[in-house]
């Protein structure tokens, strides 16, 4: 693996380690210090992963035309900024327009790393992005672990540690990633910058299907960053141990690999096997925290949902890949990233109404719904193709 790719790999573990000082806390901070609903805690999440939405485009365009090194550090500055900003300035208003900015420069920054990893490592395949996602993961485990227990201590202490990585990251880019080769261009698609039509109706149609579960998937995942976060402060969990869930989620994804590698090549030999399996721990992970009073709980059904996640997460991005005809994987892709990205902008808010007009409970028994159409919608999709392949054998199945 080349020396610049590592350097990336490094600035990943960076960049994500301090942003998850913050995401963790968002809800608990805007509801339980700032004293404000978790519905406007949703729509402030909202607003934040819209703007990494428009980030992400911003960011793919940006690296056609200015290269890899020149976007990231538009991004990063922008990261940079608005961290060393909330140290001064949180109060609710600028809390919530400074983690919007935040949201933007973050996502202008992503692309652009696992487009260079691409190109600079073309050799390595799916092991670039592959190390990428790992960094990824380490840095949740990392920030997660950190984040807790500086919040536990000060939340403008979680504030200074995410700027100080911020800054980290920054010089990172400006000394380390100068004069990194990223002469290819068009490697960053979009769904947007797509231009041609979509000739295989029945593929795409077939991907949409998926696609549905696949987003009431996210919506409910991501109730365990902002309803579940607050639920468990009302039950006495402290920051520490709620932000060790999050350690444990990470460093779980991370050395359960293998495990998990082992149990699919025995078991579970299709990719929409596992999806369903990973659906169905999924409503088992929420009928436990459905039912958790206390921190033991609490973490048992986050290392049963994060078992799940393993399965689910890779799997969708996969069946693209194979039902994307030539030519067309990146919008095939931008489809399933846009998707994930659909599910964590809604997921805050959906979830912040429900528990704001009813109870958590109720949350918790219509996340368990949705998951259970999800599967059903991966039902659809089996049966869509093995239909298409009965009639037209020449076309892949991608079941």
């Amino acid at each position: 693996m080349p020396a610049k790719v590592w350097l990336l790999i490094i600035g990943m573990a960076l960049n994500v380690t301090g942003s998850s000082f913050l995401w963790p806390i968002n809800t608990i901070f805007m509801h339980e210090h700032l004293g404000k609903s978790l519905t406007i805690a949703g729509i402030v999440l909202l607003l934040n992963s819209g703007a990494g939405i428009i980030g992400n485009l911003t960011g793919g365009l940006l690296f056609d035309k200015l290269g890899g090194y020149r976007t990231i550090m538009l991004g990063v500055s922008i990261s940079f900024t608005t961290s060393f900003l909330l140290i001064w300035f949180h109060d609710f208003w600028s809390y919530s327009i400074l983690l919007v900015f935040m949201g933007f420069g973050m996502g202008i920054v992503f692309p652009s790393m696992y487009a260079l990893a691409g190109t600079m490592w073309k050799e390595g395949g799916r092991k670039a992005f592959n190390r990428i996602y790992i960094a990824q993961n380490v840095g949740v485990a990392l920030g997660a672990a950190l984040g807790g227990l500086a919040a536990s201590y000060s939340f403008t202490l979680s504030f200074i540690s995410c700027s100080a990585l911020s800054l980290l990251f920054f010089m990172i880019v400006l000394f380390g990633f100068k004069g990194i080769e990223e002469n290819e261009s068009g490697s960053v698609q979009t769904v947007f910058s797509q231009k041609k039509r979509i000739h295989n109706k029945q593929a795409f149609f077939a991907l949409l299907i998926l696609c549905g579960g696949y987003l009431l998937a996210w919506i409910g995942y991501v109730q365990w960053q902002s309803t579940i976060a607050s639920y468990t402060q009302d039950l006495g969990v402290t920051l520490k141990m709620y932000s060790l869930l999050w350690t444990v989620n990470g460093l779980f994804i991370v050395l359960g690999q293998p495990l998990i590698n082992v149990f699919l090549k025995k078991w579970l030999h299709s990719t929409t096997s596992q999806i369903l399996v990973g659906y169905v721990i999924f409503i088992i992970s929420f009928v436990i925290v459905g039912n958790a009073k206390d921190f033991s709980g609490f973490m048992i059904a986050m290392i049963v949902l994060t078992i799940g996640e393993m399965l689910v997460w890779p799997g969708v991005p996969s069946i693209a890949a194979e039902l994307a005809p030539q030519g067309r994987a990146g919008f095939y892709q931008g489809i399933v990233n846009s998707t994930a990205t659909g599910g964590r902008m809604l997921g805050p808010l959906f979830g912040g109404m429900i528990a704001d007009l009813f109870n958590i409970s109720i949350l918790f028994q219509t996340i368990i719904g949705l998951m259970v159409l999800a599967f059903m919608l991966t039902i659809v999709y089996i049966r869509n193709r093995q239909s298409i392949r009965k009639t037209n054998p020449s076309q892949s199945a991608a079941v």
